[in-house]
């Protein structure tokens, strides 16, 4: 019983610092489609995508060639990402090497990260060192849009993951990832890149159904909410031409 009272205090503890710690943002704008040059129209850009050999990453890859999009994959192994197409250069280079960015962010319109890794135990800082990364080259080329995936559970949306998540999977399995989101969401918001995180709930790898919700309060205090990747994709490459949510954090289920 003690063992379990101390996970519960424990769980809200992390619960708290992380809504505390991380942003807690407004919208800015009123919305309305428009490309990156004010101009009514959603035309094809030259985007980079990091992450893109991940569940997510990969859906933006595929979905961004579909909306005409011209396409650099920024991936440790070419050979891992198995997607070609005449719109797509794959570049190898790493988030964590600053001169591998500067080629790949350089002449691009903007960057979708959905970058991630499966080292829940390790205190390397990857997500919040690799963005700080990243974030510089694009200052340096003056690149115009940043829409970043990070999760649920974190500023404003601390505990919207639903219970079991907030009260186990938090706490026991992702708190080191989870404070290096928070950190990561720091930075971009200090930034001087124009700038759209987006919060998805419990990932799955199921068909596209539609985002069914978006914008602040979405989620569950009790129950797990859940997305396929290919909607948040799909809603990650609407950022582009959208600044409905530019200097947010939309959750999306």
């Amino acid at each position: 019983m003690k063992i379990l009272l101390l996970l519960l205090a424990y769980a809200m503890v992390l619960t708290f610092a992380l809504w505390r710690g991380g942003i807690r943002s407004k919208l800015t704008s009123a919305g309305g489609k428009r490309t990156l040059d004010g101009v009514p129209g959603t035309g094809p850009m030259r985007v980079l995508i990091v992450g893109a050999t991940g569940g997510t990453g990969r859906e933006l890859v595929a979905q961004a060639l579909e909306r005409g999009h011209t396409v650099t994959a920024l991936v440790r192994n070419p050979a891992s990402l198995g997607i070609e197409h005449p719109r797509l250069t794959t570049l190898r280079g790493d988030v964590l090497d600053p001169g591998s960015l500067d080629a790949a962010v350089r002449g691009q319109d903007a960057v979708l990260s959905a970058l991630g890794h499966r080292r829940y135990y390790s205190s390397r800082r990857i997500l919040s060192e690799g963005t700080g990364n990243l974030l510089r080259a694009m200052e340096k080329h003056g690149t115009r849009r940043f829409v970043c995936e990070t999760a649920l559970g974190i500023g404003d949306s601390a505990g919207r993951m639903g219970l079991y998540y907030t009260l186990f999977v938090l706490p026991v399995v992702l708190p080191l990832y989870y404070w290096d989101k928070v950190r990561q969401e720091r930075l971009i918001a200090l930034s001087r890149v124009p700038w759209v995180i987006v919060r998805p709930g419990a990932l799955t790898n199921g068909a596209k159904r539609g985002v069914r919700r978006h914008g602040p309060g979405v989620g569950s205090l009790l129950w797990t909410c859940s997305i396929p990747r290919a909607d948040v994709a799909a809603f990650m490459l609407d950022q582009l031409a959208d600044d409905a949510y530019l200097g947010a954090a939309p959750g999306v289920v």
